[in-house]
């Protein structure tokens, strides 16, 4: 399936410490679970060596349209 990427995606994905490798991870072999608006949201924890937290946990949400997803926006939680 074709991955592209909202302008809004790209600039939450630099804020909060991201990249396009993790996402498409994410969106690939995350979990998958159901969120507002009829979008879809895929979940995936990462190992963190960058600060006081191990894990990383990027949560990607979108829409799917003609087999595309359209990343909306993705946000990151550290643990």
């Amino acid at each position: 399936m074709k991955i592209i990427y909202h302008p809004h995606a790209r600039q939450r994905m630099q804020e909060r410490g991201t990249d396009q490798k993790e996402v498409e991870t994410a969106f690939r072999t995350g979990e998958k679970f159901k969120a507002k608006f009829g979008r879809v949201g895929f979940r995936r924890n990462f190992s963190h060596t960058k600060s006081k937290y191990t894990t990383k946990q990027v949560e990607v949400y979108g829409t799917i349209e003609k087999n595309t997803f359209v990343v909306i926006t993705v946000i990151c939680k550290y643990f």
